[in-house]
């Protein structure tokens, strides 16, 4: 039986590249808030997480946002290239809020 050895994992850069208020993505919303809502209040636009080989959750992310974009995230650790974008090592996910999103880039370090 051949072994089939895998990859080391790399580091993954996580860049906040934009935070959307709700006025931004509909203008009238679909539901009703409870409160006011504005942009993603957990994240700053620029700011950078760092994933470590071991593929953990950056502290201080958002879980529901980390859930979205992980597939893309263990993809690049794993050394695959997304066949969409010309720059390898490279991607660009959402989390799934579907009133104030916030867009990452994904960076293979």
């Amino acid at each position: 039986m051949n072994v089939v050895e895998m990859p080391e994992r790399q580091r993954i850069k996580v860049t906040v590249l934009r935070r959307f208020n709700p006025s931004e993505v509909f203008k009238k919303s679909p539901v009703t808030p409870v409160g006011t809502l504005g942009v993603c209040e957990l994240y700053k636009d620029g700011q950078e997480f760092i994933v470590e080989k071991d593929g953990k959750m950056p502290e201080g992310f958002c879980t529901s946002a980390w859930i979205s974009i992980y597939p893309n995230v263990r993809a690049l650790s794993f050394g695959a290239d997304l066949p969409w974008y010309k720059e390898k090592g490279t991607a660009v996910s959402c989390c799934t809020d579907g009133l104030r999103p916030v867009v990452f880039k994904l960076e293979r370090i």
